[in-house]
């Protein structure tokens, strides 16, 4: 299949990555080449550190990088993609406007798929002449290792289109999980529940990041403690998804004021280097300072 990947971000090079993997040709568009460069690199880094630790072979490391290609123009990154899949900042209308584009510079037959993690679909995919080829694909971060991919189903969406989107997504190897399109869908619901619950307990003193972030992967199972997911993710994400959430739901989903705070300071995690944690060579170094009483 030939894809487009919109947005060459955390969440864009790792969609590249995994759809190359798993035998697509890609092409990632960004408006910058300096990013594009970063991010070919750090999947070429990524996908090396794979080879070291026997994930996959140095074979197959080659083969998913040559088919993987960049470029800062709309048109030729799209122009024969069979399914887009944007992955730009969580806001509506910079949504809204790639949908636009992409409604101009791609075939009629090409599925346009949105990375949003709370965003209305329905909404989103308002914008386009043909509605019903639109479906959320929402991975979670990092690409690579999270094995679901939440399929969000909008208002307009096709039967044809769904089908399609579970196609691809069992092709990655990874789980899917369908969901019709309501505020924060399943997964960013229940994902800034625990995040918020956790930064609460941090601002109380209730326990430290590293501890509670141990007691959700020991206790519960879970492949990553909340508050190490949170600067994954992003504290300004995070913080976006949480008052689009309180403003859709309700006050429980109402952010604490350590991530405020957090956030005005510039610190929005591994991208900045400070989160909860400190980040060195994309490694935690140390818990940060937390401001908890």
């Amino acid at each position: 299949m030939q894809i487009g990947v919109i947005g060459s971000g955390s969440m864009g090079r790792g969609i590249a990555q995994v759809s190359a993997t798993a035998g697509h040709d890609v092409v990632i568009q960004d408006i910058d080449d300096e990013q594009l460069t970063a991010a070919l690199e750090d999947i070429e880094s990524t996908m090396t550190g794979g080879v070291e630790r026997g994930k996959l072979s140095a074979a197959e490391r080659d083969a998913a990088l040559d088919r993987i290609q960049s470029t800062t123009d709309l048109d030729e990154a799209v122009g024969d993609a069979e399914l887009v899949i944007e992955a730009v900042p969580e806001n509506l209308d910079l949504k809204q406007q790639v949908f636009e584009d992409l409604d101009a510079a791609t075939p009629d037959s090409a599925i346009l798929a949105s990375n949003t993690s709370s965003l209305s679909l329905t909404e989103v995919a308002s914008v386009l002449e043909r509605p019903e080829r639109a479906v959320g694909l929402h991975f979670f971060n990092p690409p690579h290792i999270m094995d679901l991919v939440e399929i969000v189903i909008a208002e307009q969406t096709d039967a044809e289109t769904e089908s399609t989107a579970i196609e691809y997504v069992e092709g990655l190897d990874k789980e899917a999980v369908v969901v019709r399109d309501t505020a924060g869908f399943a997964s960013s619901r229940l994902g800034i529940a625990h995040g918020l619950e956790a930064i609460r307990m941090v601002e109380e003193g209730v326990a430290s990041p590293s501890d509670i972030d141990a007691a959700l992967r020991t206790g519960y199972g879970h492949p990553m403690g909340p508050l190490e997911l949170t600067d994954h993710v992003g504290l300004d994400v995070r913080l976006d998804i949480a008052e689009y959430l309180r403003e859709e739901l309700g006050e429980r989903f109402r952010p604490p004021q350590l991530l405020r705070r957090k956030v005005r300071a510039g610190n929005y995690g591994k991208k900045t280097g400070e989160g909860f944690y400190v980040w060195e060579d994309g490694e935690i170094a140390s818990e940060a300072t937390t401001g908890g009483r």
